[in-house]
């Protein structure tokens, strides 16, 4: 259709928009995905033309439209429990090595897009605690930020769809961690709540507002970025990291060539990264 064209010129300087807002590059075989993602903006917006709500876009005064259009490029799909051994070693490894920690343990879960990490985190924080009575006495707490506030609302409600829990949810889990709230949702319950908070992050602002942090989750996240804002990005989480604090990255995400501040330690199975 006509209304969803975009002039390669047009696709360059939204591209350039989209880094210097939030990092994410896209490379030039991406267009569709911008298509996709913004043509449900043009009739909320009142415009006649993707074309026309790119230019929109680029103009500072247009606040509302250039926040849409962030949050549609920047929500991502998730899971629960996403590739299961972040979450093992957490019951395994880490969790035990903070067993006489006086304080709550601290996590944060960088991207938090829809709240499957942040509970998922929480859950396997209820059921460490239900294995080992009396270890992680003070409990923990879980911040996940995002530059998304579609998204952020999403994770403060906590209720999900049938399509959404059906995706890395075990039966056990949705019966002992959800409550069904009608229509086919069930929403997480309020002791897991509890353990998590919820705040807008632009990962390209300072994070010294954050406090620090003993365990950093941000996978799937540094593919979108240049290894430039890679490094800068890495560079604070060494700062938001407790000494011998623990960073997650994504499966196929690596910090090689990026920072000397970290140990990389394998586990079996996954690799983590250690602040030295």
């Amino acid at each position: 259709m006509e209304n969803k064209h975009l002039q390669q010129g047009e696709y360059d300087q939204f591209r350039t928009f989209l880094e210097q807002q939030c990092g994410i590059v896209l490379g030039d075989n991406k267009l569709y995905l911008v298509k996709s993602r913004l043509a449900p903006l043009m009739a909320r917006f009142n415009v006649e033309s993707l074309s026309q709500l790119v230019s929109k876009t680029l103009s500072p005064h247009e606040r509302q439209l250039r926040a849409a259009v962030v949050d549609a490029m920047t929500t991502n799909e998730t899971l629960w429990f996403r590739d299961q051994y972040p979450f093992e070693l957490l019951q395994t490894k880490l969790f035990p090595e903070h067993k006489e920690l006086r304080r709550p343990l601290k996590i944060w879960s960088a991207a938090s897009s829809s709240g499957q990490e942040p509970y998922s985190i929480a859950m396997s924080v209820a059921e460490f605690q239900a294995k080992s009575p009396g270890v992680l006495k003070m409990g923990a707490q879980i911040v996940g930020t995002d530059i998304s506030n579609t998204m952020l609302d999403m994770c403060k409600h906590a209720e999900y769809d049938s399509l959404a829990l059906a995706r890395g949810l075990s039966v056990e889990r949705r019966k002992k961690f959800f409550k069904d709230s009608g229509n086919g949702m069930a929403q997480v319950i309020d002791p897991i709540k509890k353990l998590t908070s919820f705040r807008h992050l632009n990962l390209l602002d300072s994070y010294a507002l954050m406090g620090k942090f003993d365990i950093i989750f941000c996978r799937n996240v540094l593919i979108y970025f240049s290894p430039e804002v890679k490094a800068k990005i890495i560079a604070q989480f060494a700062q938001a990291l407790n000494p011998k604090g623990y960073l997650f990255l994504g499966a196929s995400e690596s910090m090689s060539g990026l920072s000397t501040e970290f140990d990389m330690v394998r586990c079996n199975p996954g690799i983590i990264y250690q602040k030295k």
